[in-house]
């Protein structure tokens, strides 16, 4: 199982307490909200107006990425849930493979898993073929843990950015932005490799 880092401060622990009451507080409908004050930006245009954030096609179809992989989860279905990563998926050198292996000792370990992911910025980069998005994220993944049977947050994100790519079945998620670096910051090891 992925170790996380132990020893947090107390502002930190404070911190974290009150975002998973936040997570928790919305409703278990609402895999994926955007944001009141959300924004989508694509190269010179800003659109701000929630109804029109929520109706446009491009959004739609990252929403509709995440529920695929949020029903993969629930379901336990690793296949499914690999379907949602790109083949040249990177997350700060962690590749495809070794999610792979990550979700398996989840699905091991874990059972009721559920995430949320509250998305406050959308920019689109590129177009056609080259088509990606970032997309600024705060969630957490939750699970039930089987030799306990004590419900858990495996993991949670604030202002986490996403970054997705347009393949022909779909929004598939990317990693980071570029080449991994060659250290790890303690505030992303190996903090989000899955969501």
């Amino acid at each position: 199982m992925t170790k996380f880092p132990q020893g947090l401060r107390a502002p930190v622990v404070l911190f974290s307490v009150v975002l998973v009451g936040l997570l928790t507080a919305i409703s278990a409908d609402a895999v994926v909200q955007i944001l009141p004050d959300a924004t989508v930006s694509h190269r010179s245009r800003t659109v701000m107006d929630p109804a029109a954030i929520r109706a446009d096609p491009l959004v739609q179809g990252i929403i509709a990425s995440f529920d695929r992989a949020e029903r993969a989860l629930q379901q336990q279905d690793l296949p499914s849930m690999m379907e949602f990563y790109a083949p040249s998926y990177n997350y700060h050198g962690l590749r495809v493979d070794a999610v792979h292996r990550i979700w398996g000792e989840v699905f091991e370990h874990y059972r009721e898993l559920s995430s949320t992911h509250l998305f406050s910025a959308i920019n689109v980069i590129g177009e056609g073929n080259d088509l990606r998005v970032e997309v600024t994220c705060t969630g957490g993944l939750y699970g039930t843990e089987v030799a306990t049977k004590k419900r858990i947050t495996l993991d949670s994100w604030f202002q986490e950015v996403h970054f997705l790519v347009k393949e022909k079945d779909g929004w598939r998620f990317l990693g980071n932005k570029g080449d991994a670096p060659t250290a790890t910051p303690f505030s992303s090891s190996p903090h989000h490799p899955l969501f």
